[in-house]
């Protein structure tokens, strides 16, 4: 029987599954920048954005609740305003602009709504993600020493 003491919490098993989905969404956005990429590779990007906001708020979410954070309520939105207040992150704002982004296209199947959202997972989002994903390795080595 395993260690209670030893086993890594919740938002670490967690944020490895981030991780991977962030690292598939730079990849495509990667490729954008390497060639034009088709309608189908753009629903695609969206898919891989929508999977990734879900994951990021939810690390953020465990991590929390890791630390100690009460949360009221446990919404996207709640979890962000929680999140900047701890300064896990640090743009507010640009958090909610994304998950206004996500929760428009669960609901919009449109060429033209997808690109536009694609440009701002390309101006501002992937930046999101990957300060997250710095911010929350950093928590990682901290706590467990890079175990």
């Amino acid at each position: 029987m395993a260690n209670a003491a030893l086993e890594k919490p919740r938002w670490i098993y967690r944020f490895e599954n981030y991780g991977r989905a962030f690292a598939l969404l730079r990849e495509a956005m990667e490729t954008m920048e390497e060639r034009e990429i088709t309608p189908l590779e753009k629903e695609g990007i969206i898919q891989r954005f929508e999977y990734t906001w879900e994951l990021a708020w939810k690390v953020i979410k465990d991590y929390l609740e890791h630390e100690g954070v009460i949360l009221a309520r446990v919404t996207p939105a709640s979890v962000i305003r929680a999140g900047f207040a701890a300064k896990v992150i640090t743009d507010g704002p640009m958090w909610m602009r994304a998950l206004d982004a996500r929760n428009k296209m669960a609901h919009v199947y449109n060429l033209k709504e997808f690109e536009a959202v694609i440009e701002e997972i390309r101006k501002h989002y992937l930046a999101l993600f990957e300060e997250l994903y710095f911010s929350m390795m950093e928590q990682i080595v901290k706590d467990t020493g890079g175990a």
